[in-house]
């Protein structure tokens, strides 16, 4: 799978049925992320840690990428190393995606501190001085409270840090909160993975478990929606 999806992104510049393969197969690399990250290790050893740690660097630390893995790789991450003479080790790749969640929202952050009065100088009509001071309060607020929790929330996670760079949140707070939603999200999942990925039943269903972590991932985004949709509706 690896080298299929590696000659196809590069026959796809060139090649209109490139594009096609890789519209109908990266899907299932979501779904089937035991398969990929066993062909991984198969194929690159050790610099699986690297190529991990690039994929969760960019789902954190890059606006633009909340579309990446996140909950389900962590799993997957922790179960391939359950594997009997695996070559890497669950306690490495718990460290180094840690660093790498933490690294990422940093500079998420600083992005977001850097860009943020640029954007809200009034030329976009919600982007305006009002609502920077507004998501300035909010973090001040419950900045905290929204940086650990953001992390076990898809899409989110990779805004809020943007989102509190904008508001001027201290940074001194907003890496402690980091560091320690980063503790949990990664020591949840990858040691989850680690103690259940490789049990008959998992195995037998790994993609449908796969899509229970997304579908739970998904649950705290549906229900505000649907908060704000009641509250909408009540006036």
């Amino acid at each position: 799978m690896i080298h299929q999806l590696v000659l196809a992104f590069a026959d796809a510049v060139v090649q209109e049925s490139s594009w096609q393969w890789l519209q109908r197969e990266v899907p299932h690399l979501f779904v089937h992320l035991d398969v990929f990250l066993t062909d991984l290790v198969r194929d690159f050893g050790v610099w699986t840690y690297l190529i991990l740690f690039l994929i969760i660097f960019c789902e954190t630390g890059l606006v633009v990428m909340p579309f990446l893995p996140g909950d389900s790789l962590l799993f997957a991450a922790g179960a391939v190393c359950a594997v009997d003479n695996a070559p890497v080790q669950v306690g490495i790749m718990a460290l180094v995606l840690f660093c790498a969640a933490i690294i990422g929202d940093s500079l998420n952050y600083w992005v977001g501190r850097a860009v943020g009065p640029t954007a809200f100088d009034g030329k976009v009509r919600f982007l305006n001085a009002k609502n920077l001071e507004r998501t300035r309060d909010f973090f001040r607020r419950h900045g905290g409270k929204a940086i650990v929790l953001a992390r076990f929330a898809p899409i989110i996670r990779t805004c809020t840090p943007f989102v509190a760079g904008v508001g001027s949140m201290n940074y001194r707070r907003f890496l402690l909160m980091s560091t320690l939603g980063s503790f949990l999200w990664i020591g949840i999942f990858v040691f989850a993975g680690w103690g259940f990925g490789n049990l008959p039943f998992v195995k037998a269903h790994f993609s449908k478990v796969v899509l229970v972590i997304i579908a739970i991932s998904l649950l705290p985004i549906a229900l505000e929606w649907w908060k704000h949709i009641r509250k909408k509706a009540t006036g």
